[in-house]
């Protein structure tokens, strides 16, 4: 949105910013730290919420900023903002509390921590942006509902591979046609890549191995395109979508297509390995028009019946603080749920697991999450990968066979579990 800039040089020129708190200070907190800091007129990254204090406090000294303040919740964090001192606290429940946020930025990956934050943060009144896609491909849907009631914007993120998709489609739909396909272009999937085979990649970058291992497995890109399918409408073509290997352009993907089932299905979301531009994202659609179909032609975008769009890159943190200012200013989400969920990202057995076995978190050694259409993943009773962290198996289970609620129990006292169960008791209600 090219308007984003312009109202923030006002902002800026009013002395009145948009005031921004983060919560998680890691790999992409520390990115976006900086970004805001130093790149963005009009934005204040007012305080910065971390388990361990030094890492937010690093955060900040890495973008420059000599003079934080430690705080121990909302009101002494509100009273930093009055002083012009950038505030730093291991209590996420501060910034949730504080009047002085107008957005916070869930930066931690980690699920019921983050519906924690989430809950919170919409209950005091809070817009909220996900850099979490995690908590949005397991509750969006519920939590998108409760922003909306409490009059905030909940919202995943432009740079992020579903935000940068959700833009296309929209620009898609906007100039007259009908996207069919959303889709993601990968450089590796390997379901049973594991923290041990990515740690050099993950120390080589800074960043964690379980989190690197989720892109690798195929986890990531699961949970991404159920975001997309959440957000569209689609679905997918199979349990684990498409995934082909392809070495060639996104425009040739115009052939892969059967557009008739395509259209049977509402249109999908899936993925390629290997194509280029990588690491872009792409857009497949139609037009009933033929007077329309013979322009498209001549602007060289084939003959159809799909026809490509793709965006070559995605900047993740950079273009962070755009979707901060699309909810606060202009109360728009880059990328929401429309209602109940289309797609939900199940739990697959990475290796044999005997009966006993607590199951590690995302991009572990025990799981990998497949995208599966919702209405199948009710029907079959099988398990989220965003609730299989912590649940112990009452029986072997093979690898590669996908893990149900019959086969676990789950831990006690979580609230993403009273989450999935009021989202199922309400969109089940609507259906």
């Amino acid at each position: 949105m090219i308007i984003v800039d312009t109202a923030l040089r006002r902002r800026a020129a009013e002395g009145n910013p948009v005031r921004v708190a983060l919560v998680g200070a890691g790999f992409m907190g520390r990115g976006l730290t900086n970004q805001i800091v130093n790149s963005v007129p009009g934005m204040e990254l007012v305080a910065i919420a971390n388990r361990t204090l030094a890492r937010a406090e690093q955060a900040y000294a890495e973008a420059g900023v000599g003079e934080v303040r430690q705080v121990a919740d909302g009101a002494a964090l509100d009273a930093a903002v009055a002083d012009g001192v950038a505030a730093v606290t291991d209590d996420w429940r501060a910034v949730c509390d504080a009047a002085s946020v107008d957005a916070i930025v869930e930066a931690t990956g980690a699920v019921e921590f983050g519906c924690h934050v989430v809950v919170r943060a919409i209950e005091r009144g809070k817009h909220v942006v996900l850099m979490n896609a995690e908590v949005d491909a397991t509750v969006g849907p519920l939590l998108s509902r409760r922003a909306s009631e409490a009059g905030v914007v909940l919202t995943g993120c432009d740079g992020d591979q579903p935000g940068v998709q959700m833009n296309l489609v929209r620009f898609v739909q906007g100039i007259g046609l009908t996207p069919l396909v959303a889709g993601n272009v990968k450089g590796l999937q390997d379901p049973y890549r594991t923290p041990t085979t990515q740690k050099a990649f993950a120390e080589r970058w800074g960043q964690d191995p379980h989190m690197v291992t989720s892109f690798a497995d195929g986890t990531k890109i699961s949970i991404e395109q159920a975001t997309v399918a959440n957000a569209t409408g689609m679905t997918v073509a199979r349990r684990g979508m498409g995934g082909a290997d392809h070495a060639g352009h996104v425009d040739d993907l115009v052939e892969h297509y059967d557009v008739e089932q395509l259209r049977e299905l509402g249109g999908v979301v899936d993925y390629v390995v290997g194509s280029k531009p990588g690491p872009g994202v792409y857009v497949l659609a139609t037009h009933d028009d033929p007077k329309q179909r013979h322009y498209l032609e001549l602007y060289k975008l084939g003959q159809g019946p799909l026809y490509s769009f793709y965006t070559p890159y995605h900047l993740c943190h950079f273009e962070v603080p755009s979707t901060v200012a699309r909810a606060v200013l202009f109360g728009d989400a880059a990328i929401a749920p429309l209602a109940g969920p289309k797609v939900e990202v199940i739990t697959i057995a990475k290796q044999d697991l005997a009966a006993g076995t607590v199951l590690d978190g995302l991009g572990g050694y025990h799981t990998y999450g497949e995208a599966e259409a919702y209405d199948v993943s009710q029907a079959e009773g099988l398990l989220p990968i965003g609730v299989a962290e912590g649940s112990r198996l009452t029986r072997d289970v093979r690898k590669d066979e996908a893990i149900s609620y019959a086969d676990v129990v789950l831990p006690e006292g979580r609230l993403v579990d009273e989450l999935v169960a009021e989202q199922t008791r309400l969109f089940a209600a609507q259906a």
